[in-house]
């Protein structure tokens, strides 16, 4: 076994749990770990604290186990399984209407590094750490134990996500196909709304499981109104308007394939033109073409504004350009549904931005609601950096 020994008083956060080493707090490497290796993890004076996944980085391990779980070989089974267990009691496993959840949720699982998305029978993978990628086949092999019969597929999509620098051979494909099962897409169920889910062809695994709590949200408040969904990638939000009884959605977003599913969601749910209009163009020009008051609901949720903490005040300033176009061509009486999934974006910081934003159009505006990511995309308590969605629900005078 590789060792991983730690400069002195820089063990503190495992000791509270906090799932990674960074490489500042390592003092010695002994052995040659691949990237990816499980190494043990050993406080300066040689007590043993963890065992985690070796990676070349600002993060040198990511912690697998506190004790010796993750060198037996029952540990995928276990730790998937205990991820399933949690989504039964979430009331997501076998839910006549919903079909689709998020399995595992990286350090909120205690499987940093790991996300796998389940639709309807098919899981798809995200490793986005070397260890993860190496492990995939027993990872496959997990969810098979614990699946069983109704597992129609598991197919890998870390292309975009595993490290390249480690040399991977990152193709996408599947890992594990049931007999008989030959499909790339499927129909699930989300609370009661249809959605096609491409998981070879959509961004990230097929869908933005997410926002699904959010999305039953605005569909408690769409009934007779007018709805724009910025950015909206493939409907989600208009579907859920929709079906609750919105007299009519228009949908915005830039991508000519993401308007080509949002079309055929709007037809699977049974909408037509009469109820909804795609936009293939800028969300922002978009916006400030609008007439103030058309719509008396809105949704921004654009993608992530900042990757990196080097990017955060450019971010920062676009929140505040956008929040603050939507406040001002919102119908009086009006709702925002307001969004950031940029993980460097606290929620201080992009509430502060939604303030300046409001400011800066005059109007009075209330906090309706706190808006965050649902249960099964877990937040482990030692490691709040995997709450990354945020979001505020506002009320225009």
């Amino acid at each position: 076994m590789n060792k991983i020994y730690l400069r002195k008083g820089r063990e503190a956060s495992l000791m509270r749990f906090h799932p990674w080493v960074f490489s500042g707090a390592v003092a010695q490497i002994v052995g040659s770990p691949a990237e990816g290796d499980v190494v043990g993890v050993f406080a300066a004076d040689g007590s043993f604290l963890a065992y985690g996944h070796y990676q070349v980085g600002s993060i040198a391990v990511r912690i697998l186990s506190y004790d010796d779980a993750a060198l037996k070989p029952s540990f995928w089974a276990d730790r998937i399984g205990a991820a399933f267990h949690v989504r039964e009691v979430m009331g997501l496993v076998g839910s006549g209407a919903t079909s689709c959840y998020r399995l595992v949720h990286g350090e909120g699982d205690n499987l940093p590094g790991l996300i796998i998305d389940y639709y309807d029978g098919v899981c798809v993978l995200q490793a986005h750490s070397v260890g993860m990628f190496r492990a995939k086949r027993q990872i496959c092999e997990a969810l098979q134990a614990v699946y069983g019969e109704a597992l129609k597929a598991v197919y890998d999509k870390s292309s975009g996500t595993a490290p390249f620098k480690a040399g991977l051979e990152l193709v996408d494909g599947y890992l594990y196909k049931a007999e008989g099962f030959t499909a790339d897409e499927m129909t699930v169920l989300e609370n009661g709304n249809r959605f096609l889910v491409n998981w070879r062809e959509g961004q990230k695994t097929g869908f933005f499981l997410d926002q699904r709590e959010n999305r039953a949200l605005v569909g408690r408040y769409a009934a007779g109104k007018n709805v724009l969904n910025l950015f909206c990638y493939t409907g989600g939000f208009s579907i859920y308007a929709l079906n609750a009884g919105a007299a009519h959605v228009d949908s915005v977003d830039s991508s000519a394939k993401a308007m080509d599913l949002v079309e055929k969601n709007v037809a699977l749910n049974g909408f037509g033109p009469e109820k909804h209009t795609g936009f293939c163009t800028d969300a922002l020009d978009f916006l400030r073409d609008v007439p103030e008051g058309k719509y008396d609901l809105m949704i921004v949720d654009p993608p992530a504004f900042a990757k990196h903490r080097g990017a955060l005040q450019n971010a920062l300033r676009a929140y505040q350009r956008l929040n603050a176009a939507a406040i001002a061509k919102v119908a009086p009486g009006g709702l925002v549904f307001t969004f950031s999934c940029s993980q460097v974006v606290d929620k201080e910081a992009f509430a502060l931005a939604v303030f300046s934003a409001a400011a800066q159009t005059g109007r009075s505006v209330r906090i309706m609601a706190r808006l965050t990511q649902p249960a099964d995309h877990a937040v482990n308590i030692y490691h709040p950096e995997g709450e990354y969605l945020k979001g505020l629900l506002l009320y225009v005078e």
